[in-house]
């Protein structure tokens, strides 16, 4: 069974959005270097793994809105992003976003199941051995 493991918040001012979720939530968010995204940290989290400590728990992201109509978005990783885009099709969603590598970190898509909500699929980069 995949699980839910990020969400995603896009907003038209990171600065005032920022400021929003860590005064209201307390949450800490830092930019990832060399890309145009913040990492958001709801919890405790082991950096060395980007895992939230408190079991059940889960950190997410935030970019500048690149579509009006973009709203948050939950992020489920997957052992296999190349056979969760082929099932989609199968399963009467379709690929609203095809694959992308995201560093040595790992690969991103997004889906439109078959009510048109977006949902990202994320599968991590296998380690270097």
């Amino acid at each position: 069974m995949d699980s839910v493991s990020h969400f995603e918040i896009p907003v038209d001012d990171i600065k005032r959005a920022k400021r929003f979720y860590m005064e209201m939530f307390g949450w800490q968010i830092s930019k990832i270097p060399d890309m145009d995204y913040h990492w958001i940290e709801t919890v405790d989290t082991d950096h060395k793994t980007g895992t939230p400590k408190q079991p059940g728990a889960i950190n997410g992201g935030m970019m500048l809105r690149t579509d009006p109509r973009a709203t948050p978005t939950i992020v489920i990783t997957v052992q296999s992003l190349d056979e969760r885009l082929e099932q989609v099709k199968q399963a009467g969603g379709s690929v609203a976003f095809p694959k992308i590598t995201v560093g040595k970190h790992g690969f991103y898509a997004q889906i439109s199941d078959t009510e048109g909500n977006s949902i990202g699929l994320w599968q991590n980069a296998k380690p270097d051995c």
